[in-house]
This record gives C-alpha cells, sequence and structure tokens, in this order.
C-alpha cells in the first residue's frame, strides 16, 4: 500500500489515509461524498502550491495546498467567465452561461443585474435523484427570489448568502439588507463571515456522519472577495513576517490564510468523523484575483474582470484517497462547467441533453482511456463571456474564445479583437490578429455562432 501524506507545514493539519488503490471501477466502489470548496476571485498565483508555476512567495496556504497535493493540481484550469455569477452558473449547469441566462453578475439592484437564471435541473438535483443529500454553504449569487432561490434549484440545506457579497465581513449586509438565509428564514449570526460559514459546514457533517446517503456539500467561500477585512489576528502575524510589505496586499494574503486556516478546521472535521477515506474533495477559484487588492494571478497578464489569462486561469485541484494518485501536476484543458458531467459519470447518471460540459473523471482516475479523453478536452473550443453595466460595458457584453494554442478576445465592447498564440505567448505579450488573419477569421466564425446560439436564452426576468 502506498501512503498519502497531506504535506506537514507549521500550523497546517497533518492528515494521513492509505491508497489501496488508485484505478476507479464504478461496479466495485459506491458513489463517494463530494466536497466543492470555492474561494471568491483568488488568483491562481495566491495559493502556494502555485509558487513553481509562478506564483506568489508571499502567501501560505498549508491546508489547500495539502487537498493539491493529496491527488491532482491542474495548470490549465479555467473559469467560463472573469466575474462571479456567470462562472457559478456554468459549474451547476454544464452549459455556457449564455445558454442558461447568466451572461452577467446578477445583482439586487436591477438597473444593474445583469443575468437570470434559466429553468431548469442542475447539478444538485441530479445528484439528489442518484441518491445523495445536496447543500450549499455560503454564496449562492444566481437569484434572489423565488423561483431562483437555492431550495428551488436543488439543494436540501441552504445556509449562506443571496447575493454575491457584503459591504463587512463582520456585519454581512448589502446595501444595507441582510442577503443571508437558512433556508427561507433570514439569520443573523455573529463572527466573520468566512468563521459563519466554516462553522456551518462543520455542522453539516457532523451532521451527516452517520447518515446512509452521501452528500454534496458545495462550500462557497466569500473570501477572499473585497472588502479586505481579515481578522485582526491574520493581518498582524502578516505584517510581521513582511514587514515592508505593500498594506494592501498584506489585507488580502491575511484574508487568504484566514480561509485556508478555516479550511483545515473543515478537513480535521472529516477526517475525525472518519469521512475522509470516502470523499473526493475540490479546491478551486471562481475566476481571477482582484486587481485593486495587489491580487496575484501568477505569470499571466490580467486581473480578474478580464478576458486575459489573469482573469480567467484559476486555481484548481482535487483528491480522492484511494482513488486518485497523490502528487499529480496535469495541463489538461479544463472549465468549471466540466465538473458538472464529471460528478454525475461519479454518482451514475446523466444529465438530459443538451449539455455544453465535458466529464474528464478517467483524468481523475488514470484510466487507459484518460489519453484519448484528455486529447478530445484539447481540441474542443473554450468560449468565455462578461456582460456588464460598467461605463466601460454600457451593458454590453465582451467574449473571448480558446481553441488549440490560440485565443481570441476582445478587452472591452469598443476595442477590437485581439488574437494570441498561448503556447509561444503564455502572457499575452504579442497581438496576432493583423498577422495571423486565417486563424483570426476562424476563431471570429466559432464566436459568432457561440452567441448566435446564446442570444435565443433570455438574460433578464420578464417584467411585463
Amino acid at each position: 500500500m502506498r501512503k498519502c501524506l497531506w504535506l506537514t507545514v507549521p500550523g497546517a493539519l497533518i492528515v494521513s489515509v492509505f491508497l489501496s488503490a488508485f484505478l476507479f471501477r464504478s461496479s466495485a466502489v459506491s458513489s463517494p461524498n463530494i466536497l466543492f470548496i470555492m474561494a471568491d476571485d483568488l488568483g491562481y498565483g495566491d495559493v502556494s502550491a502555485y509558487r513553481a508555476s509562478g506564483g506568489a512567495a508571499d502567501v501560505q496556504t498549508p491546508h489547500i495546498d495539502s487537498i493539491l497535493n493529496a491527488g491532482i493540481r491542474f495548470t490549465n484550469f479555467y473559469a467560463n467567465s472573469p466575474v462571479c455569477s456567470p462562472s457559478r452558473a456554468a459549474l451547476l449547469s454544464g452549459r455556457w452561461p449564455e445558454r442558461v441566462g447568466v451572461p452577467g453578475v446578477i445583482r439586487d439592484e436591477v438597473w444593474d443585474s445583469w443575468g437570470y437564471l434559466a429553468p431548469g435541473l442542475l447539478l444538485p438535483d441530479y445528484l439528489r435523484k442518484a441518491g445523495y443529500h445536496t447543500a450549499l454553504v455560503g454564496k449562492w449569487h444566481l437569484g434572489l427570489e423565488s423561483p431562483n432561490l437555492p431550495n428551488e434549484r436543488g439543494f436540501d440545506e441552504f445556509y449562506g448568502l443571496l447575493e454575491g457579497m457584503m459591504d463587512d465581513y463582520t456585519a454581512k449586509r448589502r446595501h444595507n439588507q441582510n442577503f443571508l438565509r437558512h433556508n427561507r428564514q433570514t439569520i443573523d449570526p455573529p463572527g466573520h463571515a468566512t468563521d459563519v460559514f466554516t462553522d456551518e459546514a462543520i455542522r453539516y457533517l457532523n451532521g451527516r456522519k452517520s447518515a446512509r446517503k452521501p452528500y454534496f456539500l458545495y462550500l462557497a467561500y466569500t473570501a477572499p472577495h473585497d472588502p479586505l477585512q481579515p481578522p485582526a489576528a491574520f493581518l498582524e502575524r502578516v505584517r510581521q513576517r513582511n514587514p515592508n510589505g505593500d498594506p494592501q496586499r498584506a489585507k488580502l494574503i491575511a484574508l487568504i490564510e484566514h480561509m485556508d486556516v478555516c479550511i483545515g478546521r473543515v478537513l480535521a472535521t472529516l477526517k475525525a468523523n472518519g469521512q475522509l477515506q470516502n470523499t473526493l474533495i475540490v479546491f478551486t477559484s471562481d475566476n481571477g484575483g482582484w486587481g485593486p487588492g495587489k491580487a496575484s494571478n501568477g505569470p499571466f497578464r490580467g486581473v480578474k474582470g478580464q478576458l486575459y489569462e489573469g482573469g480567467i486561469r484559476i486555481p484548481a485541484g482535487v483528491c480522492w484517497p484511494g482513488k486518485i494518485a497523490p502528487n499529480q501536476l496535469s495541463d489538461t484543458r479544463l472549465q468549471l462547467m466540466d465538473w458538472m458531467p464529471t460528478f454525475l459519470e461519479l454518482s451514475g447518471t446523466r444529465a438530459a441533453p443538451p449539455v455544453d460540459a465535458r466529464s474528464f473523471l478517467t483524468v481523475l482516475t488514470g484510466q487507459e482511456s484518460a489519453r484519448s479523453e484528455s486529447a478530445g478536452l484539447e481540441s474542443r473550443p473554450l468560449f468565455f463571456v462578461r456582460r456588464e453595466g460598467q461605463d466601460t460595458y454600457k451593458g454590453l457584453a465582451v467574449q473571448a474564445v480558446r481553441l488549440g494554442d490560440w485565443k481570441l478576445l476582445q478587452p472591452t465592447p469598443f476595442s477590437p479583437y485581439e488574437l494570441y498564440n498561448l503556447r509561444n505567448d503564455p502572457k499575452e505579450t504579442t497581438n496576432l490578429v493583423n498577422e495571423e488573419k486565417s486563424k483570426r477569421d476562424e476563431l471570429v466564425k466559432l464566436l459568432m455562432e457561440h452567441i448566435r446560439r446564446g442570444g435565443a436564452v433570455p438574460w433578464q426576468k420578464n417584467s411585463d
């Protein structure tokens, strides 16, 4: 037997489990629990496991690293959008966000809301049919009213935030309104939001330890989204470690490291409850890091909100003791929406068509078909979208497409398209739109058809 050691660093959780096999056989293994942890606006370079891939040297995330080191760490994983709501819609639907009515951010201010989640079954609906108990703790951001509340869209239990963010991590209000709910009940728990969501996740896991049903827990933190308000002790620790560091970045690092410690508490609960051995754990982010917060997006150009790599390339990793070999690195090109069919295949079910995403379960488990499946994933086009109401966008959308090594994007709705070869130019420094006209035309044609099809789905509630 090989031992999977979750790395030990000062202050980190030690989790040791034994790996009995590395190949998945659906007939021999019952459906695992699924814990999906999503950070909010966490840059590619702000996880210390990505330091060797161009990440920052001043952040320490040992508990997140332990997840990534115990299985597969991805270097070519993409969000479906450089902003929150579209990426989350894609994750839960397995579809391009425009095709489920969410090309932009859903907000409580109707005049500045750019999406409305379309009817249809989502990931938690399908998992419930497959025998799972489903729960969302943390950020929803896909609707503020019926019929688009979490309990109406497949979650047995919801404890968290309907809106996209809070104006204060402790007061937990947005525009002087309380959007925190436990199922349909308004709640007002004390404490820092990251601690509140962690406490609830632990309560949920403790409540499921004797249950016969597997669970799907979607733990969606609001950290490290602005405002940058870490607990004082974490900020002081960062300042002592680097007294000459940028004050704004120090707050961001402290917010990230606080979340990391909270994730360590969740992992410790899994171990204490005996749930770790049969739990598949994912860690990722919804988009790139926030520029004004001095986030690190690794070696890539751009920040949250932009279609350059820094806005859409995200940290991502998965572990599953005994089924996914540890210490793996994968450069397979994937998107957030691909988790949906992957989890459904894992649970022995399929989504009703149409589904735009692709399962990559064999890539996770190392089966012989993984190589051909990976090749198929590499050859498909990946699309990205953001519709916005700020002055830069004026209610219009920007789009991007990646096909193979080539990427076509429009920085703003009023800018010319840009074309980059990401193999030769991963930092997107040399725009080849005028030199590679045939490739430009090929990608423009793909993008136009994608936009045309997305236009069939309304992205606002009918107010007539």
